[in-house]
């Protein structure tokens, strides 16, 4: 994307000599700072006082105290753009807040959306049409559903990552990928240099355990006995992988919509679903995890809406000898009511077994929705009324494409 950038420039007539690309990362830049990097960059182009140039720097997590010298070059050299990336989204959240307050602008870049994954693999125009509604909205429908759940599957495995779906090689085995892009550079050495974490082999199989539950509900005290971790070193544990952007926890609510006071459970998400094919190898569509992938999947897109994401929530309580559930539930900020309500499924069942609904009907009883409930499914399209509550019926994967398309036209 940088690289993009780059070309951006030199295409709206930029000189190229304006323009100073340094990856933090290379041997070569070891032990200098970055404004003796802006020095050079100037006095070897002979640039004049004031003349409009930009500087990239990219894996700046690399250099000590980066945001120190960025807050300074920022002060000295108005006439200058500064772009600073890297890899370690904690080690950059954190220091760019403490140092670059009204100077720093910071921008997180999610994982793929399925939506922007069918436009990189060229099947979105195949698989995809648009309708217009009366009501001025857009309803999005398959053409095939069988070729987009295919795609679907893809974007479970390798889709998440821009690498594996534009080049053959990384596709072919993106564990290894993996492994270099986040087993080694976010848990094993960008999490322990910034957090201080001595046991990185515990972190890293806390992770794996985590990657390959995603989607479940977790406690710490189970977490705890079956780790043989701490409690509070889970805790911490959990934060770190969270601020990475690795994770996601969700947390529970009841019937009523309300937070527990002291919730012992919670659900964690990967934030990109083709962590866990990497890590554990490719899912089919048959396979028992598919249902905890597609609702993982389902989260990753929601998640290029802080907003939105932040008010989603999973309902869990008890009714008589039951166990009742929703997966997603979104809690309006203002009124602190249930805005929508999710069960997301991965299978054609559904429709027939109304039954294994009960929590979604008792929830969308209680409490009047924005919009209709909505059940995902595999292939299924259709309604169903369920003791009075009308209930719709989607495609998991055309609902993650909904999702994603919907969020990036409200940001264009």
């Amino acid at each position: 994307m940088l690289k993009h950038f780059i070309q951006r420039l030199l295409d709206d007539g930029v000189p190229g000599v304006r323009i100073l690309f340094a990856s933090l990362d290379t041997p070569l830049y070891s032990g200098r700072n970055l404004e003796g990097l802006v020095r050079l960059f100037i006095e070897q182009q002979q640039h004049p006082a004031g003349q409009q140039l930009w500087v990239i720097f990219d894996e700046v997590q690399y250099l000590k105290d980066w945001e120190v010298h960025l807050k300074s070059l920022v002060d000295t050299y108005p006439n200058i753009r500064f772009i600073a990336s890297g890899s370690a989204a904690a080690a950059l959240r954190m220091k760019s807040r403490e140092s670059g307050a009204g100077r720093f602008t910071e921008f997180i870049l999610p994982p793929l959306t399925f939506a922007e994954y069918l436009n990189f693999a060229k099947r979105e125009e195949e698989l995809i049409v648009e309708r217009e509604e009366g009501n001025g909205n857009s309803r999005y429908l398959a053409t095939d559903i069988n070729g987009l759940n295919e795609e679907f599957l893809n974007y479970l495995n390798y889709g998440g990552f821009p690498e594996a779906v534009m080049n053959p090689v990384v596709r072919e085995n993106p564990s290894r990928f993996l492994r270099q892009d986040i087993i080694d550079k976010v848990l094993l050495k960008d999490l322990p240099s910034l957090y201080g974490i001595s046991d990185t082999q515990e972190l890293n199989r806390f992770f794996n355990v985590l990657a390959f539950n995603t989607g479940d509900e977790l406690g710490l005290e189970a977490l705890s006995k079956h780790s043989n971790i701490a409690k509070q070193k889970l805790t911490e544990y959990l934060e770190y992988l969270e601020a990475a952007f690795l994770i996601r926890r969700v947390h529970r609510i009841d019937e009523n919509a309300l937070r527990m006071q002291r919730a012992r459970t919670f659900k964690v998400y990967l934030t990109n679903p083709s962590i866990r094919a990497a890590l554990f190898g490719f899912i089919r569509g048959e396979d028992d995890a598919m249902g905890n992938l597609a609702e993982t999947a389902v989260w990753s897109q929601w998640l290029h809406d802080s907003a939105i994401s932040q008010s989603l929530h999973y309902a869990r309580w008890k009714s008589g000898r039951q166990t009742l559930e929703v997966d997603i539930v979104s809690i309006d900020q203002r009124t602190q009511k249930p805005r929508f309500a999710v069960e997301i499924k991965w299978s054609d069942r559904i429709p027939n077994q109304l039954q294994d609904l009960r929590g979604l009907r008792e929830l969308a009883g209680k409490h009047p929705l924005a919009r209709q409930p909505l059940v995902t499914t595999r292939s299924y399209t259709g309604m169903a009324d369920l003791e009075g509550v009308s209930i719709e019926f989607a495609p998991v994967a055309l609902h993650c494409y909904t999702i994603a398309r919907n969020l990036l036209r409200s940001k264009h």
